[in-house]
């Protein structure tokens, strides 16, 4: 007892230190579910680079709850070094609302692009993930054969940069790459970016993060069936229906949430023991 005890001060201490110093440029304008929403995150940023989904590039961010269009997103910064203070707020074409501040993240556009396009999108992520690559680049589709990533059904549509801006450095950096790469995401939760990675979507950042996770891992897992051969059997689109309802319908128990605050405790141990 006295050992669960001390492993839950120990967890909430980490996350005191994680959450100590607030952004002064975010807090100016902070409401309660702002103050969350940044909290959240940071622990974004944190869980994904943990899962290993996230490196050091990458990049996570959140649709402001009141200034529409804007969203919020770290300072060019490797994601597992991310705090409260890294955290800055960007206007609808991807500006700093803050100018003269640190440097940014040059494939901000992913992000604007992605709001602009999808009023149902209340965080993006763009990530190096590394199994999904080398469906971005073969002729094998990533399509769902494990239940929780029943969400890529009925498979994941590929962003070939070459279609919309000839030969570039595969680094959407402008406007006009966003929006092309919004285009081919369209209603779909996750689009695979050719030679890349790939961009996850979600209500929520806490459903966007387990999207990532849940992407990568059926990536391997795809990679396991094909090397053992035959047909394979994916998740139909009825039952990834099914499943995406069950999962609306239960997220507290059964969906973000639950996963969420492990993948947190894990990250913030981690984090500690560095």
């Amino acid at each position: 007892m006295r050992t669960r005890r001390r492993a839950a001060t120990h967890a909430a201490l980490g996350l005191a230190a994680l959450f100590a110093c607030a952004a002064p440029a975010v807090r100016a304008q902070t409401a309660p579910d702002l103050a969350v929403l940044i909290d959240d995150l940071v622990v974004a940023n944190r869980i994904l680079y943990h899962q290993g989904v996230l490196d050091g590039f990458g990049h996570v961010s959140v649709r402001h709850p009141t200034v529409p269009g804007h969203f919020l997103m770290a300072r060019a910064l490797a994601p597992g070094r991310v705090t409260r203070d890294d955290i800055l707020e960007f206007d609808a074409d991807a500006n700093p609302v803050k100018a003269g501040g640190p440097p940014v993240y040059s494939e901000r556009f992913i992000h604007s692009e992605i709001y602009r396009a999808r009023p149902d999108v209340m965080a993006v992520i763009h990530s190096h993930s590394p199994t999904v690559i080398p469906f971005s680049v073969t002729q094998m589709a990533l399509r769902p054969v494990a239940t929780t990533a029943s969400f890529l059904s009925p498979a994941v549509p590929v962003f070939e940069m070459r279609q919309s801006a000839g030969m570039t450095n595969l680094l959407v950096e402008d406007t006009a790459r966003g929006r092309a790469l919004a285009q081919v995401l369209g209603a779909h939760p996750v689009a695979l970016m050719r030679g890349h990675g790939d961009v996850v979507v979600g209500p929520g950042v806490r459903r966007a993060v387990s999207r990532a996770i849940y992407t990568e891992i059926n990536a391997r897992l795809q990679l396991q069936a094909v090397t053992i051969g035959g047909p394979i059997t994916f998740i139909a689109p009825e039952e990834a229906a099914l499943m995406e309802k069950g999962r609306d319908a239960a997220q507290a128990g059964h969906g973000a949430n639950r996963t969420w605050d492990m993948w947190k405790d894990e990250a913030l141990r981690a984090a500690k023991d560095r």
